[in-house]
């Protein structure tokens, strides 16, 4: 279930206002499902149902992917579509590799530091009406290129067939899920401003569409039609990009404009990047490379708390001695202990981690960050009987100083195992709930660029790493995590969990 990310003001740099995603409730007590040569997680039942479709009919993890995406982007469009971005790790059982795809979306080659600091340099007022809804948020879209990537390297069914299950139902229609519906109810006064939004989602006198009413979304159905015959440059260049960039450059209600190019999209390129796979007691975790902080932040997490014995810290049985299918109720020091250890990670985060084509990490990769003997180090800071309180990073002589606080506020994630042994962790957003309140041939634009820093300087006026650069990508939070057995020789042995989080990690 989504859990919204707490926010915090960044020491030294101005926030941007953003609404994290409405909360959609806690399930307890769900049955454990077994399968037998494949499974399928996503947020929505839907976009779960087309991938298992997909694998059902022989298609690998990529294929499903694909299907699931371009559902979730109709079903639950306040969290992710083909206009935001995505990080996907992706085990080939055949080759026994790890693969990481950045489709982190990037900022437009004309941006620069002040972006969304202010409107030029003549006129140094916030964007209007807010950097989140201005054209400054909206960043070029990197989702449809990953899937495009992926599918083009582990893929087996055509292209053009993995979008029939979203096609359909944008014709056919959907009926609206209580969670989009208490998403509408939240965000329906932030529509005013785009006309394509407020017919879609509103009822004629202005009132959020409530559960159970029927969707349908011709425009998208259209959209998707040309995806699935031409392939992502249909999405890139042409009517589609046209509309795209005058969209952003739109300034109606006094609205400050983006200025993205035709050619800030032709030009976008998904990023094949080495995961980040780090030993943790008897396993092997792989997660995310910058320029998302999740895998090197929960990598160093896993390796402070290699130096406590967690194993007599378990949580405590809810009824006798059974803990019950949510584990029981976990016991305060262990709590304790996973407090601080992601207190020390986060800290390293925040000054650190950045888009690494512009920001080299500590010593040029995140080895240093998760070395064993350093995270053995940060660990001696933690007091097992109070709180440290605000923690403070390590200290790397190579290190680009600058620090700065942007959480995630609504995303989504997949995870998809098939039936040959291929694995697939997925986290896709748009940003924040229904991205920048704006909506383009049926789907909706991301408001991705507000994770970076609005302010290019810290308090001390060091750089910070996350500011706006042309071309960058935004540090994101998000974690998609693969866990891996050990072999008797020490080697990775089979994959044996996958997982992930709409939410920081």
């Amino acid at each position: 279930m989504y859990r919204p990310s707490s926010t915090a003001s960044p020491t030294g740099a101005r926030d941007i206002s953003v609404n994290p995603e409405g909360a959609s409730g806690y399930r307890s007590g769900l049955p454990v499902t077994h399968t037998k040569d494949y499974a399928a997680a996503t947020a929505n039942p839907i976009a779960t149902k087309a991938a298992c479709e997909v694998l059902a009919g022989g298609g690998t993890a990529a294929d499903a992917l694909v299907a699931a995406q371009t559902v979730l982007g109709l079903v639950e469009p306040q969290s992710s579509g083909i206009a935001g971005g995505a990080f996907l790790l992706y085990y080939d059982a055949k080759s026994k590799k790890v693969q990481a795809y950045d489709g982190r979306e990037t900022a437009p080659a004309s941006a620069d530091e002040n972006y969304l600091r202010w409107i030029s340099p003549d006129d140094r007022t916030a964007p209007k009406p807010d950097a989140r809804s201005s054209g400054r948020a909206i960043g070029v879209p990197g989702a449809l290129r990953l899937l495009e990537a992926v599918h083009g390297e582990h893929g087996q069914k055509s292209w053009r067939e993995l979008f029939d299950p979203a096609t359909k139902l944008a014709d056919d229609g959907f009926d609206i899920s209580p969670r989009l519906a208490g998403a509408l109810a939240d965000e329906a006064e932030n529509f005013a401003d785009d006309a394509d939004l407020k017919a879609y989602f509103l009822e004629p006198d202005g009132a959020p569409k409530k559960a159970g009413v029927r969707l349908t979304n011709p425009a998208y159905a259209k959209t998707l039609g040309a995806i699935a015959s031409e392939g992502p440059k249909a999405f890139y260049t042409g009517a589609i990009a046209q509309a795209i960039v005058d969209s952003v450059r739109d300034t109606t209600g006094g609205r400050t404009a983006g200025t993205m190019t035709l050619e800030d999209l032709a030009n976008y390129q998904v990023k094949t990047r080495e995961a980040v796979c780090t030993p943790y007691r008897d396993r092997e975790l792989c997660g995310m490379p910058a320029p998302s902080s999740g895998g090197i932040t929960v990598a160093q997490a896993l390796g402070i708390l290699n130096s406590f014995d967690l194993s007599k810290l378990g949580p405590a049985a809810v009824h006798g001695a059974d803990p019950g299918p949510d584990g029981g109720i976990p016991t305060a020091e262990a709590i304790h202990l996973i407090s601080e250890a992601e207190r020390l990670a986060y800290a390293d985060r925040d000054k650190y981690i950045a888009d690494p084509d512009f920001i080299p990490l500590p010593g040029g990769s995140p080895a240093a960050l998760v070395d064993p003997a350093y995270l053995a180090g940060r660990a001696k800071l933690i007091d097992r009987n109070k709180s440290m309180g605000t923690a403070k990073p390590g200290e790397f002589a190579t290190a680009t100083p600058g620090v700065t606080t942007t959480p995630e506020h609504g995303t989504s994630h997949i995870t998809v195992l098939d039936k040959f042994g291929n694995v697939a962790s997925m986290t896709t957003t748009i940003e924040s709930a229904f991205g920048s309140y704006h909506m383009v041939d049926g789907f909706l634009l991301n408001n991705q660029l507000t994770d970076f820093s609005a302010e290019p300087a810290d308090s001390a006026g060091q750089p910070v790493a996350n500011r706006v650069q042309p071309n960058k990508r935004p540090r994101s939070s998000m974690s998609p995590t693969i866990l891996f057995a050990k072999g008797s020789d020490g080697a990775r042995g089979d994959a044996i969990g996958a997982l992930g989080s709409p939410a920081a990690p």
